[in-house]
């Protein structure tokens, strides 16, 4: 498919393997974001595509559209052509059906995101202003020309978000829960900071874990062997298994993940009476860290919040890492310590029926949603909030 070219000295190609990048041009832009974080490496996404994890056939189609100067990778697009709305974490299956019960076919849709993935990051990647507004035309271009249903951007900073919806595009707001590290030496300082009904709730959760005669090993991505990946894998699928889901993400995936890039990843295993039980695999940088997946083989009473929060906190704090992503939703989060933050989807829609009603949606949902935080901040889990605020990620 062809385009015009968005500026004279630009030359747009879209790739549909990152394999025709080369690693370093990539990297290089990735690096050049002020908000880069290890999921947007050459690594992790070649790995989801080179797996077979996210490709056509299980409905993930790269589309990244890439503008050049001569040999430089100015900006880039990771975008998919999407056959359904699975592994994305922004729901809009209530809009698909619409579009059916209207007669339209609402797939293929175009997705800029990483998949299975829901972390906030930029998406418009780009080392200029003019090469990031070429992207967004390009974006749109590619929508029209395909005769794509919609294109939809996740988990976006606010900046880019901001700059979409000045280019048509409509806003979504969501709520993830974060928890902040500040400067702590130990869990208990940051228990001391949590009201007395919080701070005794969470002890009595880890006694019970305790009680049960359940300890903890920490192994470091550098570390880790076959072996841990397997057993890894085994608690991955059974809490697919339990949600009669399956499994996005196969071995072959991890195993790539945990040759390349070991030192962005972390393993919590929990044990009981030397048998492995549970795991929690943690993917973090120098700034964050990211809880990712949990499974356990064996059910016992708070086992998931100390192998997910409370062993990911003290791993924070050991670390001195800033923050730490728990993941999507989990209002559950609050009472250990979480805050809301607000996240930031943009969503364009070729049909301007649809997307009229859907902005009329987007419209009342934001207003929920702020009416939700504002709930959620009344109902902070500290004694005396420091540093609180509703932030964009």
């Amino acid at each position: 498919m062809k385009f015009e070219t968005p500026a004279p000295h630009y030359r747009m190609r879209i790739v549909t393997s990152l394999s025709e990048i080369a690693p370093s041009l990539w990297d290089g832009l990735v690096a050049d974001q002020a908000d880069a974080n290890p999921f947007l490496s050459y690594v992790f996404l070649s790995a989801l595509e080179e797996s077979g994890s996210a490709t056509a056939e299980t409905g993930w189609q790269s589309c990244f559209i890439t503008i050049w100067d001569g040999d430089k990778l100015e900006a880039a697009v990771p975008l998919y052509e999407k056959s359904h709305s699975y592994g994305e974490y922004v729901f809009d299956w209530a809009w698909a059906k619409a579009f059916k019960r209207h007669g339209f076919d609402y797939y293929p849709k175009l997705l800029s995101a990483i998949p299975f993935t829901p972390i906030a990051g930029s998406r418009l990647l780009a080392r200029r202003e003019a090469a990031q507004r070429a992207l967004i035309a390009a974006l749109q271009e590619l929508q029209e020309a395909g005769e794509y249903s919609s294109s939809h951007l996740l988990f976006l900073p606010e900046a880019q978000a901001r700059l979409l919806n000045e280019e048509g595009y409509l806003l979504r707001k969501g709520v993830q829960f974060h928890w902040k590290n500040q400067d702590y030496l130990c869990f208990d300082e940051f228990l001391a900071t949590l009201d007395k009904k919080k701070r005794k709730n969470i002890r009595a959760e880890r006694r019970k874990v305790e009680e049960a005669g359940i300890q903890f090993q920490h192994v470091r991505g550098t570390d880790m062997l076959e072996d841990d990946w397997r057993f890894f894998k085994s608690c991955y699928d059974q809490t697919y298994e339990e949600h009669h889901s399956t499994p996005y993400l196969n071995l072959q995936f991890f195993l790539r993940i945990g040759r390349d890039m070991p030192k962005n990843i972390h393993l919590i295993i929990a044990l009981r009476e030397g048998n492995r039980i549970a795991a929690s695999l943690l993917i973090h940088d120098e700034q964050r860290v990211y809880g990712r997946y949990w499974g356990c083989l064996e059910s016992h009473p708070c086992l998931h919040f100390e192998t997910a929060y409370y062993q990911s906190i003290e791993f924070c704090i050991q670390e001195r890492i800033a923050i730490f992503e728990g993941g999507a939703q989990g209002e559950h989060k609050m009472a250990r310590g979480f805050l809301p933050t607000t996240t930031w989807s943009a969503h364009h829609l070729s049909h301007p029926e649809f997307s009229d009603a859907v902005s009329d949606f987007l419209e009342r949902e934001s207003q929920d949603i702020e009416l939700y935080l504002n709930e959620l901040h009344e109902h902070s889990p500290y004694k005396i909030l420091k540093h609180f605020e509703v932030s964009a990620t």
